[in-house]
């Protein structure tokens, strides 16, 4: 969620080709020469079509890139001129959650803690509880994805200095054989000067790790087009141009 996060037009056409009713083979035979000609009937390629449908998409990927990015690179530099006084540092993130005989962290008790990471708004905070997540996990969302506790927490930290006001909540919660699902809503008014309002719904799989039983694996996935969350954070919100405009 420290990526680039309304509703958004899109237009279709639709194409027509005739269809001929030929076999795809057709064998005609002369009473002069004892010979068979093949004619084969071959609809045009899409291959061109498909080529430019795949290059829209991967524009898109490279926009979404640019903009997780540069998130990240502006919330780093908001970092520098944040306060300490304003950082406060969740109890819970220093909290070493107790492991069974072997060594591994029962399940149900690192479920119960992300539930509760959610209550405090882990993914805009960074307060989230740090022993149960394994130093090297991995955490992916739709720009992309990368290793390292250490840097999902200073971008969840970073991002949330960059919102005036957020709401997140835990919708629902799934539990399968290998992972934990979370179904979330999030919405937020940012900081800049024309206040863009990002919303969104999604989801996020936890996988656990065989031995440690702590999160390997942070992946997000957003029930709204990749493109429409960087439009939202383009666009102004109402109260900003009747500011501009005096009215």
């Amino acid at each position: 969620m420290p990526a680039a996060m309304a509703a958004t037009l899109s237009s279709s056409s639709a194409s027509i080709t005739p269809q001929l009713n030929f076999p795809s083979t057709l064998k005609i035979r002369s009473n002069r020469l004892p010979k068979i000609y093949n004619f084969r009937c071959k609809a045009p390629s899409n291959s061109s079509s498909t080529k430019n449908n795949k290059g829209g998409s991967e524009s898109e990927n490279v926009v979404l890139k640019i903009a997780w990015y540069s998130s990240e690179l502006l919330g780093i530099a908001a970092s520098f001129f944040r306060s300490p006084a304003n950082v406060v540092e969740s109890p819970d993130s220093v909290v070493e959650l107790a492991g069974d005989g072997g060594g591994a962290i029962d399940r149900a008790r690192v479920v119960e803690t992300i539930k509760e990471d959610f209550q405090r708004s882990y993914f805009v905070t960074g307060a989230l509880t740090l022993d149960a997540y394994k130093e090297d996990c991995e955490f992916a969302d739709p720009a992309g994805s990368f290793r390292g506790l250490s840097r999902f927490k200073r971008n969840c930290t970073n991002f949330g200095s960059l919102i005036e006001k957020s709401n997140m909540k835990l919708m629902k919660w799934e539990d399968f054989e290998d992972k934990g699902i979370g179904h979330w809503r999030f919405s937020c008014i940012m900081s800049f000067p024309w206040k863009p309002i990002l919303s969104a719904t999604g989801y996020t799989e936890y996988y656990f790790d065989a031995e440690s039983g702590k999160v390997c694996r942070h992946v997000e996935y957003w029930n709204v087009p990749k493109m429409t969350l960087l439009k939202q954070l383009l666009k102004p919100t109402r109260g900003f141009w009747l500011k501009r405009t005096g009215g």
